[in-house]
């Protein structure tokens, strides 16, 4: 087959600037933007509307539920498209969502609907910046993903106050407009001036496997498994269920920490400020663990990593100081762990089929999380109490830790020096990757022997 004619190459550009885009851009996705900012929201749609408390904060159930349709679909499609054809229409499409609800009348089923929409859209606001960092970083892989979390991830804390002040000053319905504009507006502005793939080559936004660019002809393509093959393998079913159910039991205890703690006598004010402690643990956890993973194989920091939470869960007691530290533990684990399953995926599945990994990963884990809160909640109800919880959830984090231990050695190890080469010729990048992909010979039922032969290791 002959070379496609593509997109010509840009200007090269420090590769951490996709890393500071993605994350500004970021800032404004469905998380930080809606579902941070949704508890700001839900006294005065209440009042104006007459809606119960259940039917406002179950928007976020609705979006959850949208969000993890539409991963499968953007996973699919961020393997064959390039990432800002993905990226800008589902940002415009999730602010526009986002300014929908401003235009609903107090009709709980339409109420609803914008929510729903903006869930779907926004998968596609998240997983491509990604998929783009992954290209560009393999030594540094973690770190980059880590930071592009972390300062998203300040949205969160920033996005309520910001939506207080709108309301407190023009009102619900025109504060969700603002947040939609600014949504489009500030995601488009970085995504067109900082974030795109390495060596991607498109015509008309579809990706093509070879180009031509000065003579010179370049095959495209990614070492890996397919779709098909990764689901055959054990690592994907441990990678999936060792850290999804390492969500369940974080979130779990995250929705249920200031009820928890003030059955132990915190008062209420107290009890709501270790949800802050989380977060900025969690944020700090992200670019820590980034930093740390990059250095230390995943089956050892993994496992270390997932049994971390039982000691904060242990120590989780009153005064507020102790309380504090347990929380922060835990925050600081989850945010580590936050950036091992793009790692993984990549590290034991390969990049072929990333987008339809991760996709699925993370769909799988957005609907396993909301089972966390909820099994709580039946134990408290049961019983009275967390306490006779707590050893259940102790046992799930082990199970995990155990599951994550028996990953074995990466199948597609980082190549040494590939960021430099990257940085500098993202063309001889592509090169390196397809004579990796064109030298795998492993059959797929044998994945457990370890790493590709033409990968040199760090």
């Amino acid at each position: 087959m002959s070379p496609t004619p593509a997109t010509p190459a840009r200007q090269q550009r420090s590769p951490w600037w996709v890393a500071a885009g993605g994350g500004i851009a970021g800032t404004v996705g469905p998380g930080p933007l809606v579902l941070s900012t949704l508890g700001v929201f839900v006294l005065p749609i209440t009042e104006e509307t007459g809606f119960g408390r259940t039917t406002v904060t179950g928007a976020y159930s609705v979006a959850a539920v949208g969000m993890a349709i539409g991963l499968i679909i953007v996973g699919r499609l961020l393997d064959r498209f390039a990432v800002r054809h993905i990226l800008v229409p589902s940002f415009v499409l999730f602010g526009a969502s986002t300014a929908l609800v401003a235009l609903m009348p107090p009709f709980a089923p339409a109420f609803l609907v914008p929510f729903f929409l903006l869930g779907f859209f926004g998968a596609g606001t998240a997983i491509p910046f990604t998929k783009a960092l992954i290209s560009w970083f393999d030594n540094k892989r973690a770190l980059a993903i880590g930071i592009t979390a972390g300062i998203s991830g300040l949205g969160a804390s920033i996005t309520p106050i910001l939506a207080g002040h709108l309301i407190s000053t023009f009102g619900w319905r025109p504060a969700y407009g603002v947040l939609g504009v600014l949504a489009i507006a500030l995601s488009v502005t970085m995504i067109l001036l900082f974030v795109r793939s390495r060596a991607e080559r498109h015509v008309r936004g579809r990706l093509v496997e070879e180009t031509v660019e000065d003579g010179r002809e370049v095959r495209l393509e990614l070492p890996g498994l397919t779709f098909a093959e990764a689901l055959r393998t054990r690592h994907f079913w441990l990678i999936t269920f060792g850290l999804g159910l390492v969500g369940i039991v974080v979130v779990g205890l995250q929705v249920h920490l200031v009820p928890m703690m003030s059955d132990r006598g915190l008062v209420p004010a107290q009890a709501a400020l270790l949800l802050t402690v989380f977060g900025l643990a969690s944020l700090v956890g992200r670019v820590l663990g980034g930093f740390i993973i990059d250095r230390v194989h995943g089956t050892v920091i993994g496992p270390l990593v997932i049994l971390a939470p039982i000691a904060g869960i242990l120590f989780l007691q009153p005064p507020f100081g102790s309380a504090a530290a347990a929380v922060a533990f835990i925050g600081l684990a989850f945010g580590i762990e936050w950036d091992l399953l793009a790692l993984f995926i990549t590290r034991y599945l390969g990049t072929r089929a990333f987008g339809q990994l991760i996709g699925l990963v993370n769909s799988v884990f957005l609907l396993g999380t909301a089972f966390g809160p909820l099994l709580l909640g039946i134990g408290y109800d049961t019983f009275g109490s967390y306490e006779p919880v707590l050893p259940f959830l102790i046992g799930t984090l082990v199970l995990c830790a155990v599951l994550i231990a028996l990953l074995g050695p990466y199948r597609y190890p980082a190549v040494e020096g590939f960021d430099q080469v990257a940085a500098q010729d993202e063309l001889a990048a592509a090169e390196l990757l397809s004579e990796i992909a064109g030298n795998e010979d492993v059959p797929a039922h044998e994945e457990e022997t370890g790493a590709s032969d033409s990968a040199t290791v760090r």
